[in-house]
Order: C-alpha cells, then structure tokens, then sequence
C-alpha cells in the first residue's frame, strides 16, 4: 500500500506527462505554455523539473525514508519517575556479589579463584621484560632472533639433553618460585 506521499508524486509525474504530451501534440515551446498545477501540502517533497524529465526514462522507485519520516512511532504517554527508576534499578543491573574470591597463595592477595594474582601477574611481567632485553642484546636487535625455542636458564641449573639445539638465555639470579 502506498502512503500519501507516494501518491501524490506518482499522480503529479502523471500529470506532467500529459502536459508534455499535448504540449508536443500542439507544438508549442514548453517553457511558454501554462502549467498544469496540482495542489498539495508543502511539507512533501517538490521534485525540479530535471528530476523530471529523469524520472521519464527510469521505472518509478519505492518511497525513501523522508517520505514517511511524518508517520514514525512516539510515546503516547510520558513514563512516570516510579517506572523510570524501576526500570534503571532493577536486580539485574546492580553489582553482583563475587563469592569466587581468595588470597593468593604465592603473595596472600585477594584474588578471583582461576584467575593470576594482579600483584603476581607484574612480577611476572617484569621479569618477562628483562629477559627480553637480555635476548635483545644477545641477538642484536628482533630481525636477527634464530628460528629456534628458547630455554631460560637460572643460576645453579644446567642445559638437560633435550636443551641442545635450543636457544640458552642464562639469567645470573636464583629462579623465582613463581617463575615455571
């Protein structure tokens, strides 16, 4: 079903039509003619005489989006401030209460259960970070790093039968009990 606007501008198409094809018939200059008027309300879209002339050799299209821009859905009634805070207050949007929580056996934070203690979590980031710098000196920068798995060895720890054709990064500390 077509709306109002839709209407109206398939109907005023038509009656350029005609227009241009008796003005054809009888020979006179299109520009000098009088002009076939349709009235209709202002607030729907008014088309230039060029569109019209396109819209002549082009099948018609579908109605866009601005023509009923007029008929989109509003609030019948206004919410009261109850609902408003009902809706913004309900069970479902407040803070749950976490029963998952620990301390962190390595350092006694709080932690969540299966999740790496924060605190840890930075040591372990630190560290991670030196032997990084320590590979990048050794290598000479991150386009020359070898193809091959790299094993951290720790003061006091030997390279075992299974480290012989890996990369070695020798740290000069003890291993830290949360470095695995």
């Amino acid at each position: 079903m077509m709306n109002l606007a839709a209407l109206v501008h398939s109907l005023r198409c038509s009656l350029l039509r005609i227009e241009s094809r008796l003005l054809q018939a009888a020979g006179l200059d299109t520009q000098l003619a009088p002009a076939l008027a349709v009235t209709a309300p202002s607030l729907l879209p008014q088309i230039d005489r060029e569109d019209e002339l396109d819209e002549q050799q082009r099948p018609e299209e579908p109605p866009g989006l601005l023509d009923s821009i007029l008929w989109m859905a509003a609030p019948k009634k206004r919410r009261t401030i109850e609902v408003n805070r009902t809706r913004r207050r309900a069970d479902s949007k407040l803070l749950k209460v976490k029963n998952n929580i620990e301390p962190c056996p390595e350092c006694g934070h709080l932690k969540q259960k299966h999740i790496m203690c924060g605190f840890c979590y930075a040591k372990v980031r630190k560290e991670t970070s030196l032997i990084r710098q320590q590979i990048k000196v050794m290598e000479g920068g991150p386009l020359r790093a070898p193809t091959v798995e790299t094993v951290v060895l720790y003061e006091s720890e030997t390279p075992s039968q299974q480290d012989k054709d890996k990369r070695i990064v020798e740290r000069a500390r003890k291993r830290p009990a949360w470095f695995s």
